[in-house]
């Protein structure tokens, strides 16, 4: 039976519109059906008619390549192409490439945050290039000098038929000829390297301008399922020269090159189908083999990365000892994801995290920052063995996850001072929460023979600082660690990052209030000890450079203010009403202490406070604003022991020894002193994003 199109659009219609009021199921059934089955014909119309790979990316439309309907999915300049499931459970896709939009905030910092790096970066290699050349004219003005002080020691032969306007000639042509060798150097580019051109995207003239300069900027994104990084780094990195974008599993290699065509990137992003440790230790080998093969102090091309990204689904341990050697070692940077908090960040598995990360988890509510600095304290012991030193620029725990952005340099001098920035903690975590930090080595400054100056010494160090039995509370300590020890953030790198941020477009970094909200409230953390204060008034006279402007005052300084604690908590565990967080921090402000917040928690507190001046400064809060009913309290309980309901309240002492305490005559809860002094609005915190939202399942695909 032929129709008309006509007809084909006005039969469903009619049958939606002219529903039979009577009950003539079968003329009404037989409607409904017609309408399906004309909705079903339209839509292989459509399906039939959709465009290719090769049209122009847009949010939300569809593609179909190779009989697949693929809708495409916008994030930052980057597009990519997602299946469609017909009859999955919103929440429940099953993927065969995986593809998170919740970890969007992690690919809009690290964007921002190699921005900030890659210019710095960038303008050494510029600043190098110079030098090398400057050196080099050097040398051939030189040869070409001692070539013109230099006369022939016999005459020209000529050839005795030669006329005389070419004996002439040769008299007068100069002495000097370039020698082959001094020519101007070109910097080597490795072979995968030359097949690369700049693609028509974003920042395609400064990706030219870098190509044509000799100039290099790699990333390897080594677990890249689907390739969004990988897309966006080549989208929104204007000086990125290549990007290889790797995985495993064949069909995110193919998701990979789909995508690489769609977003007219397949010159500037190199996808590679392997295993990542291999393709990592095999950049190695390579350069091992290089090295080998030199003479001389001859300068060879290196193809390993300026930046090497791990976002494993999981934990990233097993990819450290790889990643450190097939990164630049002139200050590469190492960007690590673990969304293994279960592991790092609880005290439920204290054996696994041991064995991935050679360190023990705390039982606390500053978990989160303790796991940041047991997988610093992998990274830095991966590294250490190959005369590797680290220096973290950027450490967050955010949401199930966390975020490192690490330094790498070669250098033996800095790994010495390797033993005294680790640590193992005395946590309290059964009692009161109190913890003490124990060195595992000291690193000690003493005077040059000279008197002009300070080295450092590196030895052992005293055991144990705390007792076996918490001094606040009586109850047992457990041991954690070892861990990192020193800073966790450099503010003056985060400060760039901010400042990118602030340059940005919200609309391509959909993430950017919370982005902000994250990195200031990072550098808010940092609380210099009192040598690092007294270190930056004599402007670094506290001893030799190391590398590169780094002093090692630097390289010695420690953190003395790891971690944070929860008001909340602690008055729950003295059976007390909370204070305000203005009133808390006015308290310890007026006492002359530092405060601030952590990024890892809201309402949390990080303060240059002992843990004596923090109870001192609770029971002060129960005495003057909210008493409790002593009892409501069971004598001996852990309440009744911080809160010393033993002693009248008259009669309390400071224990012995503990002077800050006993200095305190007056404790005053001064709500404007408490207050932030900023106006700007920030998102510091992210509440759940959807239902149901987290490290989603893993890929199915092959």
């Amino acid at each position: 039976m032929h129709m008309s199109l006509s007809s084909i659009f006005y039969r469903p219609i009619v049958a939606n519109l002219s529903r039979p009021r009577r009950p003539d199921r079968l003329l009404y059934i037989a409607a409904i059906y017609q309408s399906k089955r004309t909705h079903s014909v339209l839509r292989a119309m459509s399906d039939d008619e959709l465009p290719g790979l090769d049209a122009t990316p847009a949010n939300g439309q569809r593609i179909k390549h190779e009989n697949v309907i693929y809708t495409t999915v916008k994030e930052g300049l980057a597009h990519i192409l997602v299946p469609e499931q017909k009859d999955a459970k919103d929440g429940q896709e099953v993927q065969q490439v995986f593809y998170n939009p919740i970890q969007q905030f992690n690919r809009d910092l690290t964007v921002l945050t190699l921005r900030a790096y890659g210019k710095e970066k960038m303008q050494q290699k510029q600043a190098a290039s110079e030098a090398r050349s400057g050196k080099f004219a050097e040398k051939k003005r030189k040869r070409k000098e001692q070539a013109q002080s230099e006369r022939p020691a016999k005459s020209p032969k000529l050839d005795e038929d030669a006329p005389e306007e070419a004996v002439v000639e040769a008299a007068a042509a100069p002495t000097d000829t370039e020698m082959p060798d001094a020519r101007e150097p070109q910097p080597a580019i490795p072979e995968e390297e030359n097949e690369s051109v700049a693609p028509a995207s974003n920042g395609v003239e400064a990706a030219k301008e870098t190509r044509s300069s000799g100039l290099e900027f790699t990333i390897l994104d080594a677990l890249s399922a689907s390739g969004l990084r990988a897309l966006r780094y080549a989208h929104e990195i204007p000086f990125l020269t290549k990007v290889t974008s790797n995985d495993l599993l064949k069909v995110a290699t193919e998701s990979i090159q789909r995508n690489a065509i769609h977003n007219g990137l397949v010159d500037k992003i190199h996808v590679s189908h392997d295993d990542a440790l291999a393709h990592m230790y095999s950049v190695v080998v390579k350069e091992l083999r290089k090295r080998s093969g030199r003479t001389g102090k001859a300068v060879v091309a290196t193809d390993k990365y300026d930046v090497i990204d791990l976002d494993p689904y999981g934990s990233a341990a097993p990819f450290l000892d790889a990643a450190v050697q097939a990164i630049r070692d002139d200050g590469g940077l190492l960007c690590v994801t673990c969304t293994d908090s279960g592991v790092w960040a609880s005290n439920g598995y204290p054996e696994k995290c041991y064995a991935l990360y050679g360190g023990v988890p705390v039982k606390g509510w500053y978990s989160h920052e303790v796991g940041l600095r047991i997988v610093l304290h992998s990274i830095e012991t991966a590294a250490a063995k190959y005369g590797l030193a680290i220096e973290p620029l950027l450490s967050l725990s955010v949401d199930y996850y966390m975020r490192v952005f690490v330094r790498v340099t070669r250098s033996p001098a800095m790994v010495k001072f390797q033993g005294g920035k680790n640590m193992v903690v005395y946590s309290c975590g059964g009692g009161c929460g109190a913890w003490t930090t124990q060195l595992l080595m000291k690193n000690k400054p003493a005077p040059n023979k000279k008197g002009s100056g300070i080295f450092y010494k590196h030895g052992f160090t005293k055991a144990p600082t705390a007792p076996p039995l918490c001094e606040h509370c009586g109850s047992v300590t457990h041991l954690a660690g070892p861990m990192y020890a020193g800073r966790i953030h450099d503010p003056e790198f985060v400060q760039k990052v901010i400042d990118e941020a602030n340059e940005a477009s919200s609309e391509i970094y959909g993430t950017l209030p919370r982005v902000k909200g994250m990195l200031y409230t990072a550098l808010e953390e940092f609380l210099p000890s009192p040598r690092e204060v007294e270190a930056r008034k004599e402007s670094g006279k506290e001893g030799k450079l190391v590398k590169k402007k780094v002093t090692e005052a630097e390289l010695a300084a420690i953190d003395p203010y790891p971690f944070y604690f929860y008001p909340a908590q602690v008055a729950g565990l003295m059976n007390c009403q909370s204070p305000p967080e203005a009133d808390l921090k006015g308290a310890l402000k007026g006492l002359g202490y530092r405060v601030t917040r952590s990024h890892c928690k809201a309402g949390s507190i990080k303060t240059d406070a002992p843990w004596s001046v923090i109870f001192h400064v609770f029971r002060e809060w129960v005495r003057q604003k909210a008493p409790v009913k002593e009892a409501n309290i069971k004598e001996g309980s852990l309440a009744w022991r911080l809160l010393r309901l033993g002693q009248k309240q008259d009669t309390i002492e400071a224990p012995k020894g503990d002077e800050a305490v006993a200095k305190i005559s007056e404790v005053v809860f001064d709500e404007e002193l408490g207050r932030e002094e900023t106006k700007q609005k920030l998102v510091r915190y992210q509440m759940n994003p959807k239902e149901n939202w987290g490290p989603m399942s893993r890929a199915t695909g092959k």
